[in-house]
This record gives structure tokens, C-alpha cells and sequence, in this order.
């Protein structure tokens, strides 16, 4: 039999609370809530969008929570967007925690009777950090896996 940590009812609340964390940002992005999409992150965040994820240097970095609205905001050329988050790994550390979590972000193109659907395949590497009982996302590395571009029958 594994070994089985007993988690402490902090640790399953911090566990819920990150998870939950994650969720919002999908939620956000699929609901156009930038503002709030941009609340969950620190002031001095760091994220980074590597659209390869074997590049060592990301082809975009922003380095405070008020210069993350173009990159949410651009989720507004799609006619829809659904993020569907997967598995993730989550390691708590008093009040930070590092994080690993698989995504399915699917995005619709609509422009007359042309239908697009590009999907991509997402590993999100967190950092988070616990700031006054609320996680926010520290460092956030959004690594792309591949991306699938089809046309959508009616």
C-alpha cells in the first residue's frame, strides 16, 4: 500500500482555496472579466506565455498585475472561449505553494458562415502565495503544448 499523507483541515482548505483560484481564472477568461480575472494575481506578479513549451524564453512577459489587461483582454477576438481545467498537482508550503495544472482552452472563431475552432493544450506552473487568508497567483507560467485549428460545420 502507498503511503498516504493525512492533510491537515488547513491544508485541505488551502488545497480548495487554490483549486478554486485556478477555476476563477478559466471563469474569467471565458466571461470576459478581465478586471477580476487580473484581482486574482499579486501587484508584483509574474506571468509569462510560452507558446512552445520546449523555448526556454517566453514570447511574452509581464511583470505587474495591471499590465496582464491586453493579454485578457485579447480573449475578445474570439466569439466564445471554453477552458476546461484537468488534473493538477499542488504543493503547500505554509502560505505559498507551487502548482502544476493541465488545461484544455478552446477558442470560436465566427466571421459569416466560417467557423473556426482552435484548441489549445495548456500546462499552467504556479506559484502562489497567501496573502491576509486569500491565495493570489504569485508566478504564473502558461506553457503551450499544441494547438489544433479546425473548421466547424454548422
Amino acid at each position: 500500500m502507498a503511503n498516504v499523507k493525512i492533510l491537515s483541515l488547513e491544508e485541505i482548505a488551502d488545497r480548495d482555496a487554490i483549486r478554486d483560484l485556478i477555476d476563477a481564472y478559466a471563469f474569467c477568461a471565458d466571461t470576459r472579466d478581465a478586471k477580476g480575472q487580473m484581482a486574482l494575481f499579486t501587484e508584483d506578479t509574474l506571468f509569462r506565455v510560452f507558446m512552445d513549451e520546449s523555448q526556454t524564453e517566453p514570447s511574452q512577459t509581464v511583470h505587474n498585475r495591471n499590465d496582464l489587461a491586453p493579454i485578457f483582454d485579447n480573449l475578445n477576438i474570439y466569439t466564445s472561449t471554453m477552458h476546461f481545467n484537468g488534473q493538477s498537482k499542488i504543493t503547500l508550503s505554509g502560505n505559498t505553494a507551487t502548482g502544476i495544472t493541465y488545461c484544455f482552452a478552446h477558442h470560436l472563431t465566427i466571421e459569416g458562415d466560417d467557423k473556426k475552432l482552435m484548441v489549445a493544450a495548456i500546462r499552467y506552473y504556479d506559484e502562489f502565495i497567501k496573502i491576509d487568508d486569500t491565495w493570489f497567483f504569485k508566478k504564473r507560467d502558461l506553457k503551450v503544448a499544441w494547438v489544433e485549428n479546425k473548421p466547424l460545420n454548422s
